[in-house]
């Protein structure tokens, strides 16, 4: 079964992978023997990841991109595919979700933004990696999704529409690039990223892993499981599928107020 999950020979791109959930992913995966292409906005950052998972024993590429501009995400992908020489995993993860206090006062720049970063850039690179991969001989791709796409709150309306705008795009290329290229959609609930420090509701400060109201958030690592079935071979027959990482709570109710602490 190992075998399964053996990514040494591969090369993974993550996108907004220098920090949050896309940084653990990209652990993760280097730990697994894969090589990453980590790219984010700020090539500083992506530098310093970069020198940190070369630790492992694996190859790191740093490259800048913005997702949000249509025109710098083709030349970042065959920058890293040239690198490589090849792509085998793309993990569409750069987001953003900036609340705003009415939906009245949400302008059109912070919907555009938001819109760009969480729509416009992944289906670009979604269109752009698929055929890459498709005419290679295959790959997978990952879009991480959001609970918001399913549950949307008021002040999370465009970003919860982008990210189910997400989700379509996501079974729309698998159709395009069947059976070679898989792709795949991972819903996440909220997790205890350097974000969650300016939610309503932030992570208590004796347990990073409950909001201060005591319901359960995610730990950035336990994201990496399910990236690594839906890229490695244990996956090779879900395609199409989404998948929800919320720890099953998330619009469940509250949680109880004798619950065990989280380690």
């Amino acid at each position: 079964m190992t075998d399964l999950f053996d990514m040494r020979g591969k090369t993974v791109l993550i996108t907004g992978g220098s920090r949050g959930l896309g940084r653990a992913m990209a652990q993760g995966f280097a730990e697994a023997g894969a090589d990453i292409a980590v790219v984010s906005r700020k090539l500083d950052a992506c530098e310093a990841a970069a020198r940190e998972i070369e630790k492992v024993g694996v190859r790191a590429f740093p490259c800048a991109c913005h997702m949000a501009r249509w025109d710098e995400i083709e030349p970042m992908f065959e920058a890293v595919w040239s690198h490589f020489g090849k792509v085998d995993v793309v993990v569409n993860n750069a987001g953003m979700s900036p609340l705003y206090p009415t939906l009245p006062e949400a302008t059109e720049r912070l919907f555009d933004a938001v819109v760009g970063v969480n729509f416009k850039g992944p289906f670009r690179l979604c269109a752009v990696a698929g055929e890459r991969m498709f005419n290679a001989g295959g790959g997978s791709i990952i879009n991480i999704s959001s609970t918001a796409s399913i549950n949307p709150s008021p002040n999370t309306a465009f970003y919860g529409g982008a990210k189910a705008a997400l989700g379509v795009i996501s079974q729309a290329v698998a159709a395009a690039y069947h059976p070679k290229v898989r792709v795949n959609t991972i819903i996440v609930g909220p997790f205890a990223t350097d974000v969650a420090q300016h939610w309503p509701d932030p992570p208590s400060a004796a347990n990073p892993r409950l909001t201060v109201s005591g319901m359960r958030i995610g730990a950035p690592e336990d994201i990496v499981s399910t990236a690594l079935y839906l890229s490695a071979d244990a996956s090779r027959y879900v395609n199409g599928a989404q998948i929800r990482l919320d720890g099953g709570g998330w619009g469940m109710g509250r949680a109880r107020a004798d619950a065990e602490p989280i380690s």
